[in-house]
């Protein structure tokens, strides 16, 4: 038996997450047990071998909680329930007990900066009136002008209109995002103390960890006169901001930490911080929530120089942090990046949408038509998803991913569902293109998603890229996922790389401990790869010369 080494003792002591890739699970489009047209709890019990054959290491689920779906679920009505179209608490347990049993850790979604209008605690407000103290859970204002008729302020919500709404006895209520999803008073004792509660809650059923919706937003200075949205967007984001990132948010994480640290292992926390690069440690650091998501990735080109900074910025974000990094290519919110990676750069950056009228092409704002090449942005997803699973830290895979899924953009007006659409009143396209159901099989009812359709239509050509399809194709981006994810075990070793010299200014090359390289080649010619042998590469390596977008990795 060969003799364990200090890395080896330090590694296998090392938490879970820090270099984990975790599964993301986005409920409602998942897999549909019962037959209505919607994901469930069920269904995803039903998949726990597909999940396990992936070779993940936990799965993040997306709200599951009852709600109106205003917000794709994340307008919860309650917290510590399962939305009854989606199962209910036992199948919940169901489910963590099989994950469990396959080595697969379970992270839930947490939305603490607003409740859905829905919630017991906003209906309670709306009906003891002004001046109750059912209000002060929330942020309730008298409207501006001489009879109240105008909102306090002319801030515009995330999703597009004012972020303020009136209620029948006149006063106002702030929304940064849905209407139908109340900003949530964090100075309020009762608030705090029963998201406590909820974290408790899901850890006592099992749950290993939490992901934490717009960690960045919670806590406000709302002290009068409230600034013009001009005024606002001229204020430091530095830590003093009325609405953004303030330094007190992390007195809440700090009682969270707590919370956390007093279950055997502790449970993780991950946060979606939209914040400057120079803050993102205090929401990763072990005091705060512990890790927090890296998102450049998700609005970089398919290019070499912008690959190497973001890697190499974020590392040392890590470091300093003492966390770990995280990688994403795709999510419930951005447009999946098989299709982003196939259209022209000036297009993504220039308020692209998708076309109806036509099917799967494009249009950029300005109405002209750029083409969408298919395979070539299929070609560079899975370069840059080799490329980022061979990184040091956690790597975050998002459903469909790795079939190789491209955006759908044929999805009607009438059956669209994100609030971003008709809050812009279409000119903003929303997210419903990478929620649509997944295809389990190319024929049957909705792909095998479910027995009675989908939620959001399927395009014709996911037949193409269902489960059964791919499974059965050596070469297919399942089984290359698969694979990769085998060999990212032996991968795993101390949190470092080194760069390599290459001598073309398309490649990237770098070395894990132990000998490993991993080479992406950006551009177009081919690359000769030298010593070592490849063990996985995202297309055919012939001649050792690496063709261009595409990626190997090799071992020594």
């Amino acid at each position: 038996m060969p003799e364990t080494t200090d890395l080896d003792a330090s590694l296998a002591a090392a938490p879970w997450w820090r270099q984990a890739v975790v599964y993301q699970i986005y409920p409602r489009s998942f897999a549909d047990a019962n037959g209505d047209g919607l994901g469930d709890i069920p269904g995803i019990l039903s998949r726990v071998d597909y999940l396990a054959s992936l070779g993940i290491d936990a799965v993040w689920l997306s709200p599951f909680y009852p709600s109106e779906l205003a917000d794709g679920g994340y307008d919860v009505a309650d917290y510590r329930d399962v939305d009854p179209r989606l199962g209910t608490l036992d199948d919940f347990d169901a489910m963590v007990q099989a994950l469990h049993a396959r080595g697969i850790k379970v992270v839930v979604d947490i939305v603490p900066n607003h409740t859905s209008d829905q919630h017991a605690w906003f209906q309670e407000a709306l009906a003891a009136g002004r001046g109750s103290a059912a209000r002060e859970r929330y942020i309730f204002r008298d409207g501006d002008g001489e009879d109240g008729s105008l909102p306090p302020t002319d801030w515009v919500s995330v999703f597009g209109g004012s972020a303020w709404e009136r209620v029948e006895d006149g006063q106002w209520y702030l929304h940064n995002f849905a209407k139908e999803q109340p900003d949530l008073n964090w100075d309020h004792p009762e608030v705090r103390e029963d998201f406590l509660t909820t974290l408790r809650f899901w850890s006592d059923r099992g749950v290993d960890g939490f992901r934490i919706d717009v960690a960045h937003m919670l806590t406000k200075d709302l002290t009068e006169p409230l600034p013009s949205k001009d005024e606002l967007a001229l204020i430091p984001q530095d830590g003093n901001h009325p609405l953004i990132d303030r330094d007190d948010v992390h007195d809440i994480y700090a009682e969270w930490r707590r919370v956390f640290d007093s279950y055997d292992p502790p449970r993780t926390a991950v946060a979606e911080a939209w914040v400057h690069p120079s803050r993102i440690h205090l929401y990763a650091s072990p005091e705060s929530l512990g890790q927090a998501f890296n998102f450049d990735l998700l609005e970089a080109d398919f290019d070499p120089d912008q690959f190497r900074r973001i890697v190499s910025d974020n590392l040392a974000l890590a470091a300093q942090s003492g966390s770990s990094s995280t990688w994403v290519l795709s999510n419930h919110d951005v447009v999946r990046h098989a299709t982003r990676y196939g259209l022209p750069a000036a297009t993504r950056s220039n308020g692209w949408r998708p076309d109806e009228k036509h099917g799967a092409s494009w249009l950029l704002s300005g109405g002209t038509e750029p083409e969408l090449e298919r395979e070539r942005g299929l070609r560079r997803a899975l370069a840059a998803t080799l490329f980022i699973l061979g990184l040091p830290g956690s790597t975050y895979v998002y459903q469909g991913e790795e079939l190789g899924l491209h955006e759908v953009a044929e999805i009607p007006a009438s059956e669209r569902q994100d609030p971003t659409y008709f809050r812009t009143e279409g000119a903003e396209i929303g997210r419903d293109g990478c929620r649509v159901p997944l295809p389990w099989t190319a024929s049957g009812s909705s792909f095998g998603f479910g027995d009675d359709g989908s939620h959001l239509p399927q395009p014709a050509w996911f037949a193409e890229s269902a489960v059964d399809v791919e499974d059965a194709d050596p070469s297919s981006p399942l089984n290359l996922y698969r694979r990769a994810l085998r060999l990212r075990r032996e991968l795993q070793g101390a949190e470092e790389l080194a760069w390599q010299p290459t001598d073309s200014q398309d490649v990237l090359r770098f070395r894990r401990p132990g000998g490993w390289e991993i080479v992406t080649n950006f551009g177009e010619s081919p690359y000769e790869l030298g010593e070592g042998r490849v063990v996985l590469a995202s297309t055919p390596v012939t001649g050792g010369m690496l063709p261009g977008e595409a990626t190997a990795w090799l071992a020594p």
